[in-house]
């Protein structure tokens, strides 16, 4: 469903669960950074009223996330580490086309949106699967699938405003490009690390 051009290698959740403090503190980042940029997004395209009503829901559900995953860190009497950068993001945002109209702007950002939820989805997934952590296990699960909601919401919003845009073009380059990067990825406690 995702289009993914690589998958996650299971390995990969043996070695989150090596250090599982650094997971969950990556993770409530990247729900962090997600409630953000579609916060972003809302301020740069208000003009489109469907888009705002939304990313509004899409926003404070990531921020939910984020109070989720904070509160598991206490729970298992962990501390909230400074917040990362995600290399992996970095990559994707280099290979983000620059430049064109506001429109080509907006549906080049809800691709990139709708890419970093798919990965996410299909770590979630991995995650829930492979980990012995049944607390952790089922709770990756009931993020799999919101993120695969937001990663739907993203791409239906780019085909939706993407009007004499090419945007499945430019969803299939964004894959193969991002298949590539995902290569140098999976090696360590991060969620897209």
């Amino acid at each position: 469903m995702l289009g993914l051009k690589l998958a996650t290698d299971p390995r990969w959740a043996k070695l989150v669960e090596t250090n599982i403090e650094e997971i969950l503190t990556d993770h409530a980042w990247c729900e962090q950074k997600a409630a953000t940029n579609a916060i972003t997004i809302i301020s740069l395209n208000s003009e489109h009223e469907e888009l705002v009503t939304e990313l509004l829901k899409l926003a404070q559900e990531e921020l939910e996330h984020f109070q989720m995953v904070h509160d598991i860190i206490k729970q298992r009497g962990y501390t909230l580490g400074r917040e990362r950068k995600d290399s992996y993001v970095n990559e994707l945002f280099k290979i983000q086309m620059k430049g064109g109209s506001r429109q080509q702007a907006l549906v080049n950002r809800l691709l990139f949106s709708a890419m970093i939820e798919a990965r996410s989805c299909e770590r979630f997934k991995v995650l829930s699967e492979n980990i012995k952590d049944e607390e952790l296990s089922k709770f990756y699960k009931e993020l799999m699938i919101s993120e695969a909601g937001h990663y739907t919401t993203f791409l239906g919003f780019a085909r939706k405003y993407g009007g004499g845009i090419d945007v499945d073009a430019l969803w299939k380059d964004l894959l193969a490009a991002e298949g590539e990067i995902i290569k140098n990825y999976g090696k360590s406690e991060t969620i897209h690390g």
